[in-house]
């Protein structure tokens, strides 16, 4: 699991804390991944960097569902940099995104958040901007903007937004063989 913005740092801050640089088993399936982390699968260098600026933050509380761990540190940034990826994941959008529902956000601000909580989220977005043009990964999957689309820059790199929870395109299916991406309905996914 690569963390987000709303999750319950009060418990997962201090667990990562005790195992440095370690992935954290949470349950039969899922893993608590620390920011950095990188795993190699089927020859694919997979970077995961978690975190995000919450736009709410102004309706949130300190200590109870907001934590000041959520945000994208340097210190995350220069880890991750290290060296490249074939993917990225992360939860927060690159700023400098390709995928046009995503990068209307902002612009468009449809639920009226405060101009200080747009600059945080755009500070927040410039960290992953930095990353992302230091691996320079083919692929980079996000969340938190709760849109599902996808873009590809001019000079080939591929951005998908997932969408939010129960949604449509809250999933992908990439194949690491040919590194195809496939965004199946989730019709399709409720069948499984």
């Amino acid at each position: 699991m690569t963390l987000g913005n709303h999750e319950p740092y009060n418990e997962y801050t201090p667990l990562l804390e005790a195992h440095p640089g370690r992935a954290i088993r949470v349950s039969q399936f899922v893993w608590l991944l620390p920011r950095p982390w990188r795993l190699e699968i089927h020859g694919r260098e997979i970077l995961t960097l978690g975190g995000a600026a919450s736009v709410d933050r102004k309706w949130r509380t300190p200590g109870k569902d907001w934590w000041d761990d959520e945000r994208i540190l340097d210190e995350h940034v220069v880890a991750a940099s290290a060296r490249s990826a074939d993917v990225m994941v992360t939860h927060e959008s690159p700023d400098d995104t390709p995928v046009a529902q995503v990068a209307a956000l902002p612009r468009c601000n449809p639920n009226g958040f405060p101009d200080d909580a747009l600059e945080e989220s755009a500070a927040s977005r410039a960290q992953v901007d930095k990353v992302w043009t230091a691996v320079n990964p083919k692929l980079l999957f996000h969340g938190h903007m709760h849109v599902a689309g996808s873009g590809t820059t001019a000079d080939g790199h591929t951005v998908v937004s997932l969408g939010r929870d129960a949604a449509e395109g809250n999933a992908a299916l990439l194949d690491l063989v040919d590194m195809s991406v496939d965004i199946p309905s989730l019709r399709v996914l409720r069948g499984w």
